[in-house]
């Protein structure tokens, strides 16, 4: 077994069909997850007849187990071999109280086996079901076909998306955000309200930059703890033609944000970095944005808050890195393709030619020499799942768009972290972004996750998401 989560498993059952319907299929099921390399807790089969769920007493007993292992349960996987108990099954979920998603599967029927000994009738039970569910205010999944066989090879990939909706929802409801510095005056996009997201279960930890300035100003370069993120650094990226001495600044940042993360206990962190650190400090940021977010800790810059909530949710759902980016340029007279950009804080995952460099257009205002430590490097084709989660206050919701489409090997002359993406009906898209107010900043990641992460903001977090399709 491994870590991609516990499931509790409940096996639904009607007296009145064949038991051994249920005998067979907690086998299956047990076989399958085990299989995937998945965790599970289920009612043993002398605990209750079969090991299933029908009575109220079997409910009573199958939530006490999964109370019992609430702190390892992550989602609840309904199984119905046959119609099922519309009831028991509800009530076990009410009883246990974990308040996590739950899978609906439902077995199919074969046609030359309706007779008594072998007739299911799951078609109809899962609706029965579901509807009691509904009436309790129990939130679900469906799979994507009606009914479905353990022995499916839909059926794996349908748990493991699950599980993967299962991450978003509990990575978000505990979601730790550092703050570090105002929002640059001249970035009223990234305006947010901490109420909304506190509501929900996110909580924003605030600190001055000065704190973080004034800290990392009494280090020095003899101190262990700079060296040894100076060599973590060195490590990570290309040091180009980045002097020694703006190389020790960025080090010695990069051990204050960590102490900071260390000391709240921080899942992502969102940075003032337009201008304050340059004109205060010396140097990006950039660099220990980008070892953060590969490491699994997003940091997103200009304190955009609800953009490194966007990166987080986006890597629970891909199990790998996101990064914020510019919805930047067209891309020539391509309709469907437009330029990412940002200064150069992309996780290296999409940047396999990184190098430690500066940032040009901020340059001009605060002086090349004050920006080393943005990154240069281009990221190659590869799946695209874009997407962006704000709060809109006049409305008081909590709302996203998300999609998906390719990253592209198309040329594209510039410097920073850069890429082209191609998105089908794209124009549609920058109207729907620009008619409801969105931020200029999206979040990009290397993965197909867009009905994972609408799953789980839209169902289970109660957002208001709107996934984007090319019209037919």
């Amino acid at each position: 077994m491994n870590n991609k989560g516990t499931l509790g498993v409940i096996i639904g059952n009607r007296d009145f069909f064949p038991d051994k319907l249920v005998s067979e299929a907690r086998l299956e099921i047990m076989e399958q997850l085990e299989r995937l390399h998945i965790n599970y807790v289920v009612l043993d089969e002398f605990q209750t007849k079969l090991g299933g769920v029908e009575t109220f007493k079997d409910a009573q007993r199958c939530a006490e187990l999964f109370r019992r292992h609430a702190s390892e349960i992550v989602g609840i996987l309904m199984v119905l071999p046959n119609f099922g108990d519309e009831r028991g099954v509800a009530e076990t979920l009410k009883l246990a109280g974990l308040d996590v998603p739950v899978l609906v599967q439902a077995y199919p029927d074969e046609l030359n086996k309706l007779d008594l000994a072998r007739r299911r009738d799951s078609w109809c039970g899962k609706i029965s079901v579901c509807n009691n569910l509904y009436q309790y205010g129990i939130k679900y999944t469906l799979t994507n076909q009606h009914v479905l066989h353990p022995k499916d090879p839909a059926f794996a990939q349908e748990v493991l998306d699950f599980l993967a909706v299962c991450r978003v929802v509990g990575g978000l409801k505990r979601l730790r955000i550092g703050a570090v510095g105002a929002r640059p005056g001249g970035f009223n996009t990234v305006r947010y309200s901490e109420k909304l997201l506190q509501r929900h279960g996110i909580s924003v930890i605030t600190v001055d930059l000065s704190e973080i300035l004034g800290r990392a100003n009494r280090l020095t370069k003899e101190d262990a703890s700079v060296k040894e993120h100076l060599d973590r650094i060195n490590a990570y990226a290309s040091q180009g033609k980045t002097p020694d001495e703006a190389m020790i600044q960025i080090a010695k940042l990069d051990v204050v944000l960590n102490q900071f993360m260390v000391e709240h206990d921080l899942d992502a962190t969102a940075i003032q970095c337009w201008t304050s650190l340059q004109t205060n400090y010396g140097c990006n940021v950039c660099t220990s944005m980008s070892i953060m977010s590969e490491n699994m800790l997003p940091s997103a810059c200009e304190v955009d808050v609800t953009g490194t909530l966007s990166m987080y949710a986006m890597q629970l759902a891909s199990s790998s890195p996101s990064a914020l980016v510019d919805w930047n340029n067209n891309y020539a007279d391509d309709a469907n393709k437009c330029v990412l950009f940002h200064c150069g804080n992309w996780a290296k995952s999409f940047l396999p030619d990184v190098e430690i460099s500066n940032a040009p257009i901020l340059g001009t205002s605060v002086g090349v020499e004050n920006t080393y430590g943005a990154l240069d490097g281009r990221t190659p084709a590869s799946p695209l799942t874009y997407g962006r989660i704000s709060t809109d206050d006049p409305k008081g919701i909590i709302k996203a768009y998300i999609g998906e489409g390719t990253l592209t090997d198309d040329p594209l002359n510039t410097f920073g972290n850069r890429a082209v993406a191609q998105i089908p009906d794209l124009q549609r898209l920058m109207q729907y972004v620009c008619r409801n107010g969105f931020e200029h900043h999206v979040v990009m990641n290397a993965s197909n996750t867009a009905g994972i992460l609408k799953e789980a903001l839209g169902n289970y977090m109660g957002w208001e998401v709107y996934q984007h399709c090319p019209e037919n």
